[in-house]
């Protein structure tokens, strides 16, 4: 029963970060690895194969069909989790997120969390919930909508409108914080994933794809519209600004799954809506293509939606035995310049740089879209436009997290930074009508530097 207790006390650590839902499985995980006792047939074969090495240059965008963003809710070890990210007009950034946490035989756990920061007065709003009577899909709907007793949200098809989707949002998160929101997808941005068919977003951990350890996959709305109204300590603040969703799922056999997460949003009114958005893991080195001590393999996946239609969808593998090229397909995150940071011990970013580049899916715009932002943040012990540095494991009793850390060598820590920043584009003749080429185009930009081990 001790075991047990700990697995529980891990798994109910306070954070699950919202880029991406399966850092609270790592906890579970990092524990649990240590009675893994299976061993593959061959040491020396594949046991990684990554989403973005799985389609050519004309196969990476898959529109999402209904079944994409339906509640799988898997059991044995899973997470799975629905996002949705906006950027008020005041400049606020809001995140509302439901999680859904399988832990073996264990019931469920269903969690509803939100974050609310303005970087005007640095006030950070967080809440995250355990729910009760979660329910999907609830009654007269489909899978794609959900419910419990603290929150609705109810996904609607409108076919043919401007909006064809859109999720509404109904959450009593406390006494002094409620949530309405309308989040709508405009009809010249389909949401996506890498690859089409079921098997698209899938990367796959183990020996055989068809009975694989673990999974992840991601499926993205790029850029969204909210409106609405949150009410925080009885004051009402009005909710409307770009966005975007993600539905993430992870589901993977009691080993680590990542090392580093970066995640990247940026959005924009400019040039009729810009957004540019990129998650990348890069894996523990148990997982590569010839199997344990051949990992660190770093999968990216990202979108560019320019004069509010989806441009272009970029996906790169980078090996950790070959130098990645600089032309083609590019779709990577850098933290290019970075400075110890005493307080976690890691190198933290300093500088990050993303890129992108692929070919225009705009039908009279051919040619190439590419875009690259680049952010200075400032130095660890003085960021310029740091949201928090998370410490996963600061609220677990200290004797577990020293024998976690000790054990797993493990110290988690997320850098989240909020920045006006620039993105600069360019783009083929076609894609707007009153300009091409070399473009600056300013917005709000959003960004998640994860380490865990």
């Amino acid at each position: 029963m001790a075991t047990l207790r700990l697995r529980q006390t891990l798994w109910a650590t306070r954070y699950i970060s919202p880029a991406v839902s399966t850092r609270p499985f790592f906890l579970f995980a990092m524990f649990s690895s240590l009675f893994s006792t299976s061993a593959p047939v061959d040491p020396n074969a594949p046991n990684f194969r990554p989403v973005s090495s799985a389609y050519g240059v004309e196969e990476l965008f898959g529109e999402l069909e209904p079944k994409d963003t339906e509640w799988a809710c898997p059991g044995g070890f899973a997470v799975e989790t629905q996002i949705w990210y906006n950027f008020l007009e005041d400049g606020t950034s809001l995140m509302c997120q439901v999680i859904h946490s399988a832990v073996g035989v264990w019931y469920p756990t269903i969690q509803f969390t939100c974050k609310i920061y303005n970087p005007t007065t640095k006030e950070t709003t967080w809440k995250s919930i355990n729910v009760s009577n979660f329910v999907t899909p609830p009654p007269n709907l489909d899978k794609r909508s959900c419910k419990a007793d603290q929150f609705s949200i109810t996904h609607k098809s409108h076919p043919g409108s401007d909006s064809p989707e859109s999720y509404t949002i109904r959450a009593n998160v406390s006494d002094d914080l409620q949530i309405s929101l309308d989040v709508t997808r405009p009809a010249a941005v389909p949401g996506w994933k890498i690859g089409r068919g079921p098997k698209g977003g899938f990367s796959y951990f183990g020996h055989d794809t068809a009975e694989p350890e673990g999974y992840v996959v991601h499926r993205f709305w790029p850029r969204t519209h909210a409106s609405g109204m949150i009410i925080h300590k009885g004051h009402a603040i009005p909710a409307k600004g770009p966005g975007m969703f993600v539905h993430a799922i992870q589901g993977m056999r009691p080993n680590l799954v990542a090392a580093r997460w970066n995640f990247a949003h940026f959005q924009s009114e400019q040039l009729g809506g810009v957004s540019a958005v990129q998650m990348e893991f890069t894996t523990t080195d148990s997982y590569g293509r010839k199997g344990a001590g051949s990992g660190f393999v770093s999968v990216n996946v990202g979108s560019l939606v320019v004069g509010g239609k989806l441009a272009a969808v970029t996906a790169e593998t980078k090996w950790p035995d070959e130098n990645p090229p600089e032309v083609g397909i590019l779709s990577r995150a850098a933290h290019t310049k970075t400075a110890l940071d005493v307080e976690t011990g890691y190198d933290a970013p300093t500088e990050l740089v993303f890129r992108w580049a692929a070919p225009s899916l705009v039908p009279n715009a051919p040619g190439v879209v590419d875009a690259t932002l680049r952010l200075d943040v400032g130095q660890p012990d003085a960021y310029k436009c740091l949201i928090e540095k998370v410490d996963v494991l600061a609220e677990i009793p200290y004797v577990i997290k020293t024998m976690v850390n000790y054990v797993a060598g493990t110290k988690p820590y997320i850098y989240q930074f909020l920045s006006p920043a620039t993105l600069d584009v360019n783009i083929p003749e076609g894609l707007l009508s009153d300009a091409a080429g070399e473009l600056k185009v300013e917005g709000t930009f959003y960004t998640e530097a994860t380490f865990i081990s």
